[in-house]
């Protein structure tokens, strides 16, 4: 994939391939994600989101294939500059017992600090911004375990924020939001990569996806079965072949984004009147 933009890509793909114990996850994915683009990766549960992501972080290593951080190979990269560039946000907020939430975002500046060294005002000022930003500010000397799973999830976002990446990673980073937290968390994610960043985000709702990417990964199987803007890649036809699913792809009249409609099974049939094939025309993908 080959987003627009004159810039070189901060990160990218050549031919990655994942296997473990005799299964592929991943089949010769090639993704390039230049600066101030918010690619989403979508597709079925199974996919290889969260194993593409993953990868590209550093945490598993490619069967075959590479992956490259401003052109030179991640496995080359060492591992402090790696965790200064690349930030990971997994979909399942990590265990961390007995530490309050300012202490876990403060986290998040280890691979700015040198050896021995402890965290000064200027990292608090940094870890308290990123609550700010991400709207846990109240929950600052509480630990996870009194905070629901929507609110832990925005800890670890805080984090990674507060790391000051180039390249921010998240696996489905709205799984466990209610809706006003989905709409402030992706446009966070958007403006933040719109300042020179990268941000590449597993996404499940397929309508919040349109709305806020810049361009969308349809992954099915390990493999990547089409890429683009949103209008390209969330067609009637696409998303029947990577869910199964029959869907009513329009404009939506409020926001101008491409929205989706889902009928049903696409072995189901379609009610009365409905032509599964149904899509409206229109210009750009919408903003958030």
């Amino acid at each position: 994939m080959t987003l627009s933009g004159g810039d070189a890509p901060l990160l990218s793909t050549e031919n990655l391939t994942y296997g473990i114990r005799g299964k592929r996850l991943l089949r010769g994915v090639n993704v390039s994600a230049r600066p101030a683009e918010l690619v989403g990766v979508i597709g079925p549960n199974g996919a290889g989101k969260s194993t593409l992501l993953r990868a590209l972080a550093g945490v598993i290593q490619p069967t075959a294939g590479d992956v490259r951080l401003n052109g030179a190979s991640l496995g080359g990269v060492q591992s402090r500059e790696r965790a200064r560039s690349i930030a990971l946000v997994p979909q399942i907020a990590p265990f961390t017992p007995g530490f309050t939430c300012l202490e876990i975002v403060l986290m998040g500046r280890y691979p700015r600090l040198g050896r021995f060294q402890i965290e000064g005002a200027s990292d608090t000022r940094i870890a308290r911004e990123a609550m700010r930003l991400t709207g846990i500010e109240e929950f600052a000397d509480r630990t996870l375990d009194t905070l629901s799973g929507g609110e832990r999830q925005r800890v670890f976002i805080a984090r990674a924020l507060a790391q000051q990446p180039t390249v921010l990673l998240l696996d489905e980073p709205t799984s466990n939001l209610d809706i006003l937290h989905q709409l402030q968390v992706l446009r966070l994610i958007r403006d933040w990569s719109a300042r020179g960043n990268t941000a590449i985000a597993a996404v499940h709702d397929l309508n919040m996806a349109a709305r806020h990417c810049d361009f969308l990964v349809l992954l099915s199987e390990g493999r990547v079965i089409a890429e683009g803007a949103p209008e390209e890649v969330l067609t009637a036809e696409n998303v029947r072949l990577a869910y199964g699913v029959q869907a009513a792809v329009y404009r939506d009249p409020n926001t101008g984004a491409l929205a989706l409609s889902l009928i049903g099974p696409a072995d189901g049939g379609a009610p009365a009147g409905v032509d599964p094939n149904l899509q409206f025309s229109g210009s750009g993908a919408g903003g958030g």
